[in-house]
């Protein structure tokens, strides 16, 4: 089954899937943000129309490993999907956490590589970090398939 990670930002959630096989992970969009319900919703949608059985979050830690000021956002995020999903039957998916560190810098990158302009690097930017989250995710895990 398909895997989908997160990057759950103030104004923007990152959205990536794997491949069915569980080796690449690709960026499908970035959900504009109204409010928790629905965007736990939007996400949940996702889950469905890819079928996905694992959803990997990215949580944003500080440097030195300690909470910042998001990653407590983000724990809110995670269990308003956990209620979601109890209330809706949605049964046997599971919720992990990814250190996220760092992974807007790599976007940035990549996306400085392939020589986006900077403009439209403001568009995508969440959803390549959902890309390098679930990627990570998927290469730490790889040798369990």
């Amino acid at each position: 089954m398909r895997k989908i990670g997160l990057d759950v930002g103030d104004r923007t959630i990152g959205v990536a899937v794997s491949d069915p096989l569980g080796i690449t992970a690709q960026g499908i969009t970035t959900i504009e943000r109204v409010g928790i319900r629905k965007d736990s919703g939007k996400v949940l949608d996702y889950v469905r129309e890819y079928e996905c059985d694992v959803i990997v979050m990215g949580l944003p830690l500080s440097m030195n490993g300690e909470d910042s000021s998001q990653t407590e956002k983000v724990r809110d995020f995670r269990r308003m999907l956990e209620n979601k999903m109890r209330s809706t039957g949605m049964k046997g998916i599971e919720i992990v956490w990814q250190d996220e560190r760092l992974t807007t810098v790599q976007a940035e990158k990549v996306m400085i590589a392939a020589d986006v302009s900077r403009s439209k690097r403001k568009k995508v930017i969440d959803k390549q970090a959902a890309v390098i989250i679930l990627q990570s995710y998927l290469d730490s895990h790889y040798s369990e398939l």
